[in-house]
């Protein structure tokens, strides 16, 4: 009896002491700074019960059993005011005043079946819980009046589209009164939704999908007012206003970042995207620690991970590195810290020693041997990461790039795809390029078997993905051989060079050199051709190279503002994005480029996409239209000017005629009148 005893007391001081030590409770619910303090008033009595010698009456025991069971309540409530999600706890107020209440009862439903005569404590002690249980008493039949303005000014957000204007002194109110006024804050509540969701184990559904859009709304619009706060994901790259890319005259505003460039639990923009088994794709810092709390879920989906493995969005970074771009933003670097330096392999030692076995195969004589070897280390390193560390750590990358230049079109072709597979891995990509393999992977890309060539540039876009990369491959003459490849390859191979060349030419010097290859005529053949299975990338393409001032002459040598016009009016959201991007750079400085969209009737296509297009559509819609209408301005102009020149043109000659006519008069005639 005395061990349970002890046993019970130190979890009752556990509790309280779990207790104290939780944050503040910055929410709507006064009461829970209350609790949480009457609460901690308990200590003193738990301490001199374990000090006593003296036995435990046994119905004071089950007391202090259900009062242990209630501060366990208690400090899982007091847990979820402090660090759930401050939407949550004003939207659904009464629920949680109800668990409240509930909670508050039986903590006083527990002390007042304490036998407190019967309990070895100091008088002192026992008005001190004589107090707390008064106080509990009195907190039953009493509720704090609730910050009306706060709930709704929450609730017409909650119940507003995405798409509505929003007041910006409601969303400075929220902003203040949540107290989300960084970006810890920020992160740490869109974190608490995700954890909410985790914990109840439910389909997210709407509530909380209208729950994440309020406070993604919160934070543009704290970021829109401090653009210089400590997100490292986008203001911190905007380039000085001067340069006139970021910022139009008079107006520095941020640009807004598209949802799907977001990570769904931080709302930053992404700079490591990856994917999770489910397919959806997250900052790899945040879902890192998402995994590393214990969950086994998808934060968006709630479905379970059939994998941990996070595998790189390169399409996706490449994206948001174009839209960066277009909007004089700097793409945002990659954290080094995000995950371990170095990527270790569990490959069991009989899986290491079949590739050493392929490896000393490798360098044998014997073209059919490495043949065999390449073909079989082309599939370990397709099978899984482990395989792809193993396989380099093994000494494997010298050899497979030694194999570039053998006259065998098969061991070259599994030569290239065995580094394409193995460059998956993030580690490994350095080692590739510092092994030199890049001449090698150009040299395959110009003259290897069509598969080879379609593998080389997929390997090329892989290894593309680091920065400095793209200056590598870009002075080793690989673009000329992806341009004849997106010209003349099988619709795969048309697919991976337009995806290399995209990544490529996000770097500046690589647009002269993609343009001097000849790539906008072959882009506008693509946009043109028959099945119009290229369009999303050939326009892609055009956005990038359109900045450039050789790319922008080379478009508009291609008569391409028709084209342009069409998939304005037709094409897919993201065409007409890029189009009329394209169509901006054109249309700069240019009245010839104005005067043909216009004749071709582009400006109902772009005020329907002003209005129902991307953001970045939006914006680029709108950037045409007041070019359109200062450009009709001008014509106004000129035309008022020339009707006025000609109708003082007019005037002169006649007066000049009268004149003439006068002095020429015959005297007589003239005498006659005066007569």
């Amino acid at each position: 009896m005395e061990e349970e005893k002890g046993a019970l007391v130190q979890s009752l001081i556990d509790a309280v002491n779990q207790i104290a030590s939780i944050g503040d409770y910055r929410c709507a619910v006064k009461e829970y700074c209350n609790l949480a303090r009457r609460l901690k008033l308990l200590t003193p009595m738990f301490e001199e019960i374990r000090e006593s010698k003296e036995q435990i009456p046994e119905e004071t025991f089950k007391a202090l059993v259900s009062l242990k069971e209630a501060l366990v309540s208690a400090k899982e409530l007091l847990i979820f005011g402090s660090e759930g999600s401050k939407i949550y706890l004003v939207l659904e107020k009464e629920q949680i005043m109800h668990k409240f209440l509930e909670v508050t009862d039986r903590l006083e439903q527990a002390l007042s079946e304490i036998s407190y005569e019967n309990l070895d404590i100091s008088d002192e002690v026992k008005e001190q819980v004589e107090l707390v249980l008064a106080q509990f008493r009195r907190a039953k039949g009493r509720v704090d009046a609730p910050d009306v303005e706060l709930y709704e000014d929450l609730l017409s957000l909650y119940n507003k589209s995405n798409d509505a204007a929003t007041n910006p002194d409601v969303l400075r109110r929220l902003s203040e009164k949540l107290q989300l006024v960084g970006i810890a804050e920020l992160m740490q509540q869109s974190l608490a939704l995700h954890e909410m969701v985790s914990v109840s184990g439910g389909d997210p559904g709407e509530t909380f999908e209208k729950m994440s859009n309020l406070l993604k709304k919160i934070k543009d619009f704290v970021q829109t007012e401090n653009p210089n706060m400590d997100a490292p994901a986008r203001e911190k790259n905007l380039p000085p206003s001067s340069s006139g890319q970021a910022t139009t005259a008079g107006n520095h505003k941020t640009p807004v970042i598209p949802d799907e460039f977001r990570c769904p639990i931080s709302l930053e923009l992404m700079k490591d995207p990856v994917i999770v088994s489910t397919g959806q794709t997250y900052e790899r810092s945040c879902i890192e620690k998402w995994l590393e709390q214990g969950h086994g879920t998808c934060p968006k989906t709630q479905q379970t991970l059939s994998s941990l493995a996070l595998t790189p969005n390169y399409v996706l970074r490449s994206l948001i590195a174009q839209w960066c771009e277009a909007n004089g933003i700097e793409p945002p670097k990659r954290p080094s810290s995000s995950r371990p330096s170095k990527t270790t392999s569990a490959c069991s030692p009989a899986e290491r020693t079949k590739i050493e076995i392929l490896l000393r195969k490798l360098t044998s004589s014997n073209p059919e041997d490495q043949r065999m070897a390449a073909g079989e280390i082309r599939l370990l390193a397709k099978r899984n990461a482990d395989n792809r560390v193993a396989i380099a750590e093994a000494g494997a990358i010298p050899l497979l790039v030694s194999l570039l230049s053998t006259p065998d079109s098969r061991i070259q072709e599994h030569a290239v795809t065995a580094l394409l597979n193995l460059s998956i891995c993030e580690d490994n990509k350095g080692s590739i390029i510092s092994f030199g393999a890049v001449p090698g992977i150009v040299q395959v890309l110009k003259k290897g078997s069509m598969e080879a060539r379609e593998n080389a540039a997929a390997t090329l876009f892989s290894l593309s993905v680091v920065d400095a990369n793209k200056v590598t491959i870009g002075a080793s003459g690989a673009i000329p051989p992806l341009v004849t490849l997106l010209s003349e390859g099988t619709q795969r191979g048309k697919k991976d060079a337009a995806t290399a060349l995209f990544n490529l030419c996000i770097y500046q010097g690589n647009k002269g050199k993609a343009v001097r290859a000849g790539v906008v005529p072959t882009l506008m053949r693509l946009l043109t051709g028959p099945g119009g299975g290229m369009v999303d990338e050939a326009l892609a393409i055009l956005a990038i190279l359109a900045s450039h001032p050789e790319g922008k002459s080379a478009i508009g040598a291609a008569v391409a503002v028709p084209v342009l016009v069409d998939v304005i009016g037709n094409g897919s959201p993201r065409n007409r994005e890029n189009a009329a991007a394209v169509l901006v750079h054109l249309c700069a400085g240019d009245q010839q480029h104005l005067a043909e969209a216009q004749k071709l009737g582009v400006m109902g296509p772009l005020v329907d996409l002003a209005q129902n297009g991307t953001d970045r559509g939006k914006r680029k819609a709108a950037q045409l239209l007041e070019c359109m209408s200062r450009f009709a301005e001008q014509q106004k102009l000129a035309q008022a000017q020339a009707e006025a020149k000609a109708q003082l043109s007019q005037s002169q000659t006649h007066t000049h005629t009268h004149t003439h006519t006068q002095q020429s008069r015959p005297p007589s005639v003239a005498n006659a009148v005066d007569s």
